[in-house]
């Protein structure tokens, strides 16, 4: 089965017009790949994927693999909160040639562990793809419990990992306890990563590098081999950033970074909108002081 650590960004979908750009999120990949990513992860939280519907979703999944190109994998957000929906989808992103399949925690249902341990059992036997679970108690109003994690790696081979989006670190050393180093975790938080890192997780499902691959990339190799202080310098230099970056829902101000470095347009589907202007102005500065626009802002005057 496929491990899946290192750096992955949770893409953003480009919208123009009320339609998918797709000349925009094929530049998108292209700047991940020259930006050193492991993967992507398409059509979870940041791709905004409750506002697409099922055609739309497969046909962003097949656009990452297509502009992926092999390159970099493609772990494929496909997780609802309809069992039979997520089996779908995630069929659907094994026909088109997904990597894998991130599985986020059926929300506004709250099930039950036992619930829970169905719902993923029931994926796992519908695909061959490898599946990393998703925790984000902050969105689906429940956790994938230590416990039944444990479950579900012991019953199904193709659970292979978890995206850690709860923000503890002192679950990762019970997760690590529990499945040993084998079992792939992955922070859920940019601003989290490094003390994830420090407790036994192997990489990062990151929003920030959307717009900064490269320095989050740097970011986690330097950490995993071996160069603590690099990674602890580059955590201090860009944390403000990983925290200006959430003041409004995810993925408002993602979408606004990769705007003003003109990557994408700043579109979204109701009932997401557009950051106030007070917080894009902050975060305006966030970025210029960190050094990420000012830089975007010199190659495009060299574009032009």
């Amino acid at each position: 089965m496929n491990k899946f650590t290192g750096t992955y960004t949770a893409l953003v979908t480009p919208f123009k017009n009320g339609k998918i750009d797709e000349p925009a999120f094929e530049r998108l990949i292209k700047f991940q790949i020259k930006g050193g990513v492991d993967g992507i992860v398409p059509v979870g939280t940041t791709g905004e994927s409750p506002t697409l519907d099922y055609d739309e979703h497969v046909r962003v999944i097949a656009l990452a693999v297509k502009y992926a190109g092999g390159k970099i994998k493609v772990l494929a957000g496909t997780g609802a909160n309809s069992t039979s929906e997520a089996i779908y989808l995630t069929q659907q992103a094994q026909k088109v040639g997904a990597d894998g399949s991130l599985q986020v925690a059926p929300y506004y249902n709250k099930p039950t562990q036992q619930g829970l341990f169905q719902h993923f059992h029931a994926i796992a036997r519908a695909t061959k793809l490898p599946i990393v679970l998703y925790s984000i108690p902050g969105r689906c109003g429940i956790e994938i419990a230590v416990d039944t994690v444990n479950q579900l790696v012991h019953d199904s081979v193709n659970i292979v990992g978890i995206k850690e989006a709860g923000g503890s670190v002192d679950r990762v050393s019970q997760l690590r306890a529990a499945l040993g180093s084998s079992f792939t975790i992955l922070s859920g938080d940019d601003a989290l990563t490094l003390a994830f890192l420090a407790a036994g997780a192997q990489g990062v499902v990151s929003v920030a590098s959307n717009f900064m691959p490269y320095e989050i990339v740097q970011l986690v190799r330097a950490y995993r081999r071996g160069k603590a202080a690099m990674a602890l310098k580059l955590h201090d230099k860009y944390y403000k950033l990983f925290r200006d970056l959430f003041l409004e829902t995810n993925p408002l101000g993602v979408k606004a970074a990769l705007a003003m470095m003109n990557l994408v347009h700043e579109e979204f589907r109701l009932p997401l909108v557009p950051m106030s202007p007070k917080n894009r102005e902050t975060l305006r500065a966030t970025l210029k002081a960190c050094g990420i626009l000012k830089h975007a802002e010199a190659k495009t005057a060299q574009r032009s």
